[in-house]
């Protein structure tokens, strides 16, 4: 029976998606409107992983206490589930400003420090690329900063196969050298290379390989992460056929009940 004080919003999954895919499969740590722990105790029954969200580094509920930490722990080993982290969506390792990309250098150094007793699967990070022209003079000194940025994370100790760089609004081209030479890892969002028009199997097809995680989620009309019935019936199979070959991590990138529930639906009835 639920607890009176849950809600309607705070239902469970009716039934377990555990360990029937070939990847370990997850969602997001905001499905409920709760904090991580409360999230992962409703989810983790029920899922491989959960994605542990960070979002704004300078707002005051960025970075979990320890006593969470240890609670996330705790519900790890109880249903044997695994965790990965979003690291915070607003630093940028190639800002033009130096002082913002020592910023989040020390951001990135401080969630990994934070989460790794979780022993996360991958720490997701978005590289931004904020200047007002495309010109490969602008890109190369973007590359050339983000590079430093990276390896000042790595000279701190931490492997660069823990870090996976998320396809984000530009061409992944741009930033598949500073991937190769730094050993990291590949966060293949798919939902972002159909909302800005790359070419997702082509990009699946050349990094699945090296690929920690996929990001899953419905793009229509320029808004995305919704549910996964929005895709049309080409595209999924397209995506399927490849990720029948992926042991990595999948996580639905959703932010509510209905449309994390729908697409569990989805995926199971569709799934070849």
């Amino acid at each position: 029976m639920l607890d009176k004080n849950i809600g309607i919003m705070h239902i469970p999954l009716n039934k377990s998606y555990k360990n029937i895919f070939p990847f370990r499969l997850g969602t997001t740590s905001f499905i409920y409107k709760d904090n991580w722990q409360y999230n992962a105790k409703m989810l983790a029954p029920y899922l491989d992983e959960i994605e542990l969200l960070q979002f704004e580094s300078r707002s005051s509920n960025c970075f979990p206490s320890r006593s969470e930490i240890t609670e996330l722990a705790i519900t790890a080993e109880e249903f044997k589930i695994s965790y990965n982290i979003h690291l915070p969506i607003d630093i940028n390792p190639g800002d033009s400003s130096r002082s913002e990309r020592e910023y989040a250098v020390e951001i990135i150094i401080k969630s990994i420090d934070l989460f790794s007793t979780l022993s996360p699967t991958t720490y997701t990070l978005h590289l931004p690329f904020m200047e007002k022209n495309d010109r490969m003079d602008a890109v190369k000194t973007w590359q050339d900063s983000t590079a430093e940025s990276i390896q000042q994370v790595l000279q701190a100790g931490i492997p660069g196969n823990l870090l996976s760089i998320e396809t984000l609004d530009y061409p992944f081209e741009w930033a598949e050298n500073m991937i190769d030479d730094l050993s990291l890892k590949v966060c293949l969002d798919i939902g972002h290379l159909i909302r800005y028009g790359f070419d997702y199997f082509a990009l699946m097809k050349k990094h699945l390989k090296n690929t920690a995680i996929v990001h899953l989620h419905g793009v229509e009309n320029n808004e995305d992460h919704l549910s996964l019935e929005i895709f049309a019936t080409e595209d999924i199979e397209k995506i399927f056929s490849i990720l029948k070959d992926y042991s990595g991590s999948l996580s639905i990138e959703v932010f509510n009940f209905n449309n994390l529930k729908r697409s569990l639906n989805y995926l199971e009835m569709n799934w070849i």
